[in-house]
C-alpha cells in the first residue's frame, strides 16, 4: 500500500521540516493548518510556499475545530499514516488566553483522534510536550514518570490530550504514539521561542530579559534531530499484543498506545546558549536579569532511551552548531 501521510501544523516550524523531509523521499503529503496570527503569519506563508513546490504536496487551510472541513480532508486524502502537530503553543501566552487553548489543543486534538478512528488509521502519532513533566523533580524525564503536576496552563490541556488519546486507543483499538518534545530549536523556527526572539534584540541592540537570573536549564533538540527521530517511527506502531520489551517502556498494557520522550538527552545551561549567541553574532548581549516567570520550570532533560531502542534514534546536533545553523538562516531570511 502507498504511504500517504496527513500532517496538521504543516505551516508550523516542526510540522514544515517534516513534510519537507518526507515529501523528498517521494511520500505523499498533505498539509492541514490555519495559517493563524499568533505569531508572524508571513513566516508560515514562506515555508508553504516552499512546499507547494512539491507535486507530492497538497493543502488544507482550516481550523482543527471546523470537524465539517477536517473530515472532509481525511475522506478525500485517505491518509494511512497522521501525524497530528498542529496546536497552540507557548505557555505564557496561555496565561492570558487561556480559551484558544482549549479549543485547539483539547478539542481540536480530540476531533483528530475521532475522524482517525473513523478511517482505521495505521498509526496516529501526536506532538505533545516536556512541559507535561512540570513540578517533577526527577531528572531525567522518563516517559513512566508520574505527570500530575502541570505548572502552565498549556501543559494541562497537552496532558488532557494525552488521556483523552489513551482512552480512546483503549476503546477502539486505534495505534497512538504520543511524542513529548524537549525544546526545538533551528531555522524557519517560531519567533515566540526564546533564542529567536533574543536574537532579535541582539541585533537591534535592546536589553534582553533573562528569568530567573539566568539559573535555567533546557534540552535544546535541534530540529533535524527531531525529524529523523518522526521520520523513524512512522512504521513502528505500537501494538495492543506487544509484550514490554524495553525496561521502562510506556507502552499502555491495555491499548496500542505509547509515550516516548524526543530529546537531546542533554542539559544545557541557558546562559551557555546566550553566550554561544552572543559569539556567533559578535555582539555584546544587554542583560536584564529577572525573577523565575510564571508557568515557566527550571529544568528540563529527556531520557530519550526509549525511543533510541525502539527507533535506533540517535541526536547528533551539538547546540552550538546547533545555534551557528539558526543564525545563518535568521541573518540570510531577515536580511
Amino acid at each position: 500500500m502507498k504511504t500517504k501521510i496527513l500532517i496538521t501544523g504543516s505551516s508550523g516550524f516542526i510540522g514544515f521540516h517534516l513534510a519537507r523531509k518526507l515529501l523528498e523521499k517521494g511520500i505523499e503529503v498533505h498539509g492541514y493548518d490555519s495559517l493563524n496570527n499568533y505569531y508572524d503569519v508571513k513566516l508560515k506563508k514562506d515555508r508553504n510556499k516552499i512546499l507547494k513546490k512539491y507535486k507530492n504536496f497538497s493543502f488544507t487551510k482550516s481550523k482543527l475545530e471546523n470537524k465539517k472541513t477536517l473530515e472532509k480532508t481525511f475522506n478525500k486524502f485517505k491518509p494511512n499514516i497522521v501525524i497530528h502537530l498542529a496546536a497552540q503553543a507557548g505557555v505564557r501566552y496561555s496565561l492570558k488566553n487561556p480559551d484558544i487553548y482549549l479549543e485547539s489543543n483539547i478539542l481540536g486534538t480530540f476531533n483528530i483522534i475521532k475522524i482517525a478512528k473513523k478511517i482505521k488509521v495505521k498509526h496516529l502519532i501526536i506532538g505533545s510536550s516536556s512541559s507535561v513533566y512540570g513540578a517533577n523533580k526527577k531528572i531525567p524525564f522518563q516517559e513512566i514518570d508520574k505527570t500530575d503536576h502541570q505548572v502552565s496552563f498549556y501543559a494541562a490541556t497537552k496532558k488532557s490530550a494525552e488521556s483523552l488519546a489513551h482512552s480512546y486507543s483503549s476503546l477502539w483499538r486505534l495505534p497512538i504514539t504520543m511524542l513529548r518534545f524537549f525544546t526545538v530549536y533551528g531555522p524557519w523556527g517560531r519567533p515566540d521561542m526564546a533564542y529567536f526572539k533574543f536574537t532579535k534584540k541582539i541585533l537591534t541592540g535592546k536589553k534582553i530579559d533573562i528569568y530567573n537570573k539566568g539559573k535555567m536549564f533546557r534540552d535544546y533538540t535541534y530540529i533535524d534531530d527531531i525529524v529523523d527521530g518522526i521520520y523513524k517511527l512512522l512504521n513502528k506502531a505500537p501494538t495492543i499484543n506487544s509484550k514490554k520489551k524495553f525496561k521502562n517502556d510506556s507502552l499502555s498494557p491495555v491499548a496500542p498506545f505509547r509515550i516516548l520522550n524526543i530529546g537531546n538527552t542533554k542539559k544545557i545551561s541557558l546562559l551557555d546558549f546566550i553566550n554561544t549567541l552572543e559569539k556567533e553574532l559578535n555582539k555584546k548581549i544587554k542583560r536584564h536579569y529577572m525573577p523565575m516567570q510564571k508557568g515557566d520550570v527550571r529544568s528540563t532533560l529527556s531520557d530519550s532511551s526509549l525511543l533510541k531502542r525502539i527507533t535506533g534514534y540517535n541526536p547528533r546536533t551539538n547546540y552550538k552548531t546547533g545555534i551557528k545553523n539558526f543564525i545563518n538562516w535568521y541573518l540570510n531570511y531577515y536580511n
